[in-house]
């Protein structure tokens, strides 16, 4: 390839990254559902002409669907694909609907574009296809292997009436995913204005030296952060839905050199339920990317220049690594979890330098049915929890897990659905005692204004977030229903199908998160802080970081504060390297 100096290289990476941003705003315009108009719930990415992902937010499967096609691909294809099995699982449920396009300049292919969201409902037994009774994934809903959407620039018609008759939302979906297709477009329309500014020769120049970049900045991070001697660490989520759990997911991590090696052996076997997480190698490497990127070097380009130098061994039937037709709906407790139980690992032997436990999952609250006016209506809204405790700061409150994704504005909800929100707000001490402060969870109570029905996806309501060196555990999650008469029944955190009349309420309540540190050397001014803002109680302010406030006026009553924690250190013992809360009561070893 072409030398090219590094400022043109600097000018080329931030036009790629800024071509990924409009990708998002041309899909945020234009789509319908709001889990991707609002919520964000998408992945850009461009590759080079081989299929590697230069700028983007998740792992690139190209080169695997792409074969797919023996007849190639030319100017005007697009391809569309939707099972996780056909595409190395690029995509992890049949909700993702992913879109491929090839990028031209002149009659030379130059990479492609491409972009996946998650569609409000794709068929199956339950409004929004993610059934909890799932046990195969023939069981959530219609999926399509690669095929070509667009060919040479004609639309295939017949795939849209097959989408359009598998659907319970067939025009939010077919618009979801024509602005899935604009966004891919938009992309090309750029990448070919920069192969013409600055001739393919520079170009291909530039996206070479940004993936050898990345590259080496990785060796970097490998070689500075990861442990010569493997190290172990567990986590577990609560359970499937179906009675069954609760199931460890257990990684092991060291370096040789710089590079890094990673093994889910000892992992549970894959669940019967549906939530089974298909993590492909290439998936993973993405995966531990990012987390490294995001913790460690935040300015290093997120690419799959790095790949070659991580290793991967997951085991073939287990929870992350499911045999087809293994069920996936629920898929994102194991994929959310995956990053406390990462984190837990890296942290084995420095936990002062790593953060706690998340909300560990992806809750998802689905309400669907007929408003006053015979109209169908679908909503699924991704809930968020509590961000961990940190080396550097207090966790977030109420925050997701996917730095891009946001909730949904109370106004929208209101207004495109039948429900009432009565508040939204963050829960009170569920973020766990430290130095630095877990994140609080979310509370959120719903009014169903039409007969219909609820489901609800989530976890951490049996196994708490763990706190680490020295901090407290979070809360757990929960969900009540509040029928009109006042009468109340706690709700399982993976439940299908409850029948719910107008006047009918949903509490929801998400996990919080794992606290950092010592409570006791938490600053009083803080404490004082967080309870004032409603984050803390009087109680646990008294309990747990040993700061006494005067009830009326909440001010510090510093010669008790300081008696009161000297009678808690010594009562204590010493402090754990991590806080695992009630495991032992909930695992059975």
């Amino acid at each position: 390839m072409k030398n090219i100096d590094t400022i043109t290289v600097d000018i080329i990476e931030n036009a790629l990254k800024n071509i990924k941003e409009e990708m998002d705003v041309t899909l945020f315009r234009s789509a319908m559902s709001p889990v991707i108009r609002e919520q964000h719930d998408c992945f850009p990415m461009i590759t080079d002409a081989e299929g590697q992902m230069v700028v983007g937010n998740f792992g690139s499967h190209v080169p695997e669907v792409v074969n797919q096609f023996p007849e190639g691909v030319h100017k005007g294809d697009v391809i569309f694909v939707s099972d996780p099995y056909s595409c190395g699982g690029s995509i992890s449920h049949v909700n993702d609907w992913m879109v491929i396009l090839p990028i031209f300049s002149g009659e030379e292919l130059v990479g492609y574009s491409s972009m996946f969201g998650h569609v409000m409902d794709v068929g199956g037994p339950v409004p929004s296809s993610m059934p909890v009774t799932a046990t195969s994934i023939y069981g959530e809903g219609v999926r399509f292997p690669p095929v070509k959407l667009f060919e040479k620039g004609q639309l295939n018609e017949s795939i849209i009436r097959i989408i359009k008759a598998n659907t319970r939302t067939p025009m939010e979906n077919y618009s979801d995913l024509m602005a899935i297709v604009a966004s891919c477009r938009t992309a090309e329309k750029r990448v070919q204005e920069l192969c013409e500014r600055f001739g393919i020769d520079t170009y291909f120049g530039a996206l070479e030296a940004l993936l050898e970049r990345t590259n080496t900045m990785m060796r970097e991070l490998i070689t500075n952060f990861l442990p010569t001697e493997p190290v172990s660490f567990e986590d577990y989520i609560d359970d499937d839905g179906l009675g069954n759990g609760p199931f460890k997911m257990k990684l092991t991590i060291w370096r040789e050199g710089d590079h890094a090696y990673f093994d889910w052996t000892g992992t549970d076997k894959q669940s019967p339920g549906p939530i089974n997480y298909y993590l492909s190698e290439p998936m993973f490497k993405m995966f531990i990317g990012s987390f490294l990127i995001s913790v460690f070097d935040p300015a290093i380009n997120f690419n799959d220049g790095f790949y070659d130098v991580l290793h991967i061994e997951s085991p073939e039937g287990t929870l992350m690594r499911p045999v087809e037709p293994a069920a996936l709906g629920c898929r994102t407790h194991a994929l959310s979890r995956l990053f406390d139980v990462l984190s837990g690992a890296l942290s084995i032997n420095t936990p002062e330098n790593s953060p706690a436990a998340g909300y560990g999952t992806s809750p998802y609250f689905i309400y669907s049915g007929y408003d006053q006016d015979g109209r169908y209506f679908n909503l699924m809204e991704v809930m968020y929890g509590g961000l961990p405790g940190r080396p550097i700061g207090d966790g977030l409150d109420g925050h997701s897990w996917w730095p891009a994704f946001v909730n949904i504005p109370t106004e929208y909800l209101e207004t495109y659905y039948p429900l009432r929100v009565e508040y939204y707000r963050t829960g009170k001490d569920s973020g766990g005692a430290g130095m630095n402060r877990g994140g609080n969870c979310n509370e959120k109570l719903y009014t169903c204004l039409a007969k219909g029905t609820v489901s609800i996806h989530d976890d951490r309501s049996t196994l708490q977030p763990w706190g680490i060196n020295g901090g407290e555990p979070g809360g757990s999650s929960s969900k009540t229903l509040i029928r009109k008469d006042g009468s109340k029944q706690e709700l399982d955190s993976k439940v299908d199908n409850i029948e719910v009349e107008p006047g009918d309420q949903i509490l929801f309540i998400t996990g919080g998160s794992g606290g950092w540190g010592d409570p006791l050397e938490r600053k009083p001014e803080q404490v004082c802080m967080d309870v004032k803002r409603e984050l803390v109680s009087l109680e646990k302010a008294k309990d747990s970081y040993g700061v006494v406030l005067n009830p009326s006026t909440l001010e510090i009553q510093h010669e008790e504060t300081v008696e009161l924690r000297n009678q808690l250190r010594r009562q204590r013992g010493n402090l754990k390297a991590f806080n695992f809360g009630n495991r032992a009561d909930v695992v059975k070893v």
